[in-house]
C-alpha cells in the first residue's frame, strides 16, 4: 500500500469509526446532545440497537486497516455527470426522484420537495483539507435545486450530516429539518436559525400534505472521539396521498428485523424504498453497520416495496469494494431473487426516475 492509498484509507475509515472529529467533543459518559428518559434503545447516556450488535472496536479496526484488500478508486467516475435541472414542483400522482450523490436524493411528490442527507461539500469530513473526497460532482447544481421544503437527516456521520450544506440550505431555502434525537443540538449549535424537529423512533411529524415517521435502523453515530452513540440514528417513512416512501440512510441488515417490522406497521407496503447498497466490504467488519446489495434486495422484498433506489455508492470511498462493485452485486442479487432490474435502480448522480 503506497502512502497516498494509506492516507485515503485511514481518512475513510476514520469517518466510519469516529477516530477523527472536530467540534462536539464530549467528556466521556456525559451526553450534551440529548437528555431524556431511558427507553428500549437509550440507556440514559448512549443509544443502542435493541437485540443487535454494535460495531467492532479498535482491534478489529486495525485488523481491517492493515489487512489489505482495498480496491483503488479512480479520481473521477463516471467519466462525466449530466446534471439534472429539476422542475420547481411535480403535481398529480407523480413521484420523481433525482440522485444528487451518495445518500442525497431529491424527492418530489404531493407538491413537496424533500432532500435527504444533503451533502454538497467536496469532502465528507470535519475538515476541508482531508478525509473522504467525492469523485463526482453533485447531480444537481446547488443553484438549480427546486425550492426545498423539508430535509431529512438520518444520523450524524459526516457523509450524512454536513453542516456547510445545511447552512447553505437555511440561507437559500429555509427548510424544516427532521432528524433523530440529539442531532437537533448539533445542527442548532452550528446553524442557530435552522428550523429543526427532533424525533424518537415511532414519532410522527406533519409537513404539509405528508406525514414523516421516524423508524429504527441498525447503525450508530459519532462526530468525534467522545460522542459515540450519543445521538440517535433512524430511517424515515414519508406518507403521502400518492403512496409511502421508506428512506433508509445507513443500516446493517440485522436479520431483517427492521424490514419485517416496517412491513407489519405499514401493511399497504411502499411505493418506493431508498436503500443503501455501498460501503459493505469486508463483511466481517461492516456487517453490523452497512448491509450489502444482496441484503438490500432481501430488505426490499421483506418490507413490501414495489420499487427501490440504491444509494450510498459510487461517490465517496469509505470501504474496500471497487467503485462499481455495488451495482454489479445488486444486479446479481436481483437475478438470483428473480426481481426485474427496473424495480431496483442503482442511481448515479444526475439520474432522474419517475417512479411507477
Amino acid at each position: 500500500m503506497n502512502r497516498r492509498t494509506f492516507m485515503k484509507t485511514l481518512a475513510g475509515a476514520a469517518l466510519l469509526t469516529g477516530i477523527i472529529g472536530a467540534g462536539g467533543a464530549l467528556a466521556r459518559g456525559i451526553n450534551r446532545y440529548y437528555d431524556g428518559p431511558v427507553s428500549d434503545h437509550f440507556d440514559g447516556t448512549h443509544f443502542f440497537n435493541p437485540n443487535g450488535a454494535e460495531p467492532s472496536g479498535m482491534v478489529d479496526f486495525l485488523r481491517w486497516q492493515f489487512g489489505g484488500g482495498r480496491r483503488e478508486w479512480p479520481d473521477e467516475w463516471p467519466a462525466s455527470v449530466v446534471k439534472a435541472k429539476p422542475e420547481p414542483r411535480v403535481s398529480g400522482s407523480k413521484l420523481r426522484v433525482t440522485m444528487i450523490g451518495h445518500a442525497t436524493l431529491l424527492i418530489q411528490v404531493d407538491g413537496l420537495n424533500i432532500l435527504t442527507d444533503p451533502l454538497y461539500s467536496e469532502r465528507a469530513s470535519p475538515v476541508s483539507f482531508g478525509g473522504p473526497k467525492r469523485i463526482n460532482a453533485p447531480g444537481v447544481a446547488f443553484e438549480d435545486l427546486a425550492p426545498i421544503d423539508l430535509v431529512l437527516v438520518t444520523h450524524n456521520h459526516y457523509d450524512h450530516l454536513d453542516i456547510d450544506t445545511l447552512r447553505r440550505l437555511q440561507a437559500s431555502h429555509d427548510p424544516l429539518v427532521v432528524t433523530p434525537l440529539g442531532n437537533d443540538a448539533i445542527i442548532h449549535e452550528a446553524v442557530p436559525q435552522m428550523r429543526v424537529q427532533a424525533q424518537d423512533w415511532g414519532d410522527a411529524t406533519k409537513v404539509g400534505p405528508a406525514t414523516i415517521l421516524c423508524e429504527p435502523a441498525h447503525h450508530w453515530s459519532a462526530r468525534g472521539i467522545w460522542d459515540r452513540r450519543m445521538a440517535l440514528w433512524a430511517s424515515f417513512v414519508i406518507e403521502t396521498s400518492h403512496g409511502s416512501i421508506y428512506h433508509v440512510g445507513d443500516t446493517g441488515f440485522h436479520r431483517g428485523i427492521n424490514y419485517r417490522a416496517a412491513a407489519e406497521k405499514y401493511p399497504k407496503g411502499f411505493r418506493l424504498a431508498h436503500l443503501p447498497i455501498g460501503a459493505y466490504e469486508p463483511r466481517w467488519f461492516m456487517q453490523y453497520q452497512h448491509q450489502n446489495p444482496a441484503e438490500a434486495v432481501q430488505g426490499m422484498l421483506l418490507c413490501g416495496a414495489r420499487s427501490a433506489v440504491g444509494h450510498h455508492w459510487g461517490s465517496i470511498q469509505l470501504t474496500n469494494e471497487a467503485v462499481d462493485q455495488p451495482r454489479h452485486d445488486l444486479f446479481m442479487a436481483l437475478a438470483d431473487a428473480e426481481v426485474p432490474r427496473d424495480r431496483f435502480r442503482p442511481m448515479l448522480p444526475g439520474d432522474v426516475w419517475d417512479v411507477p
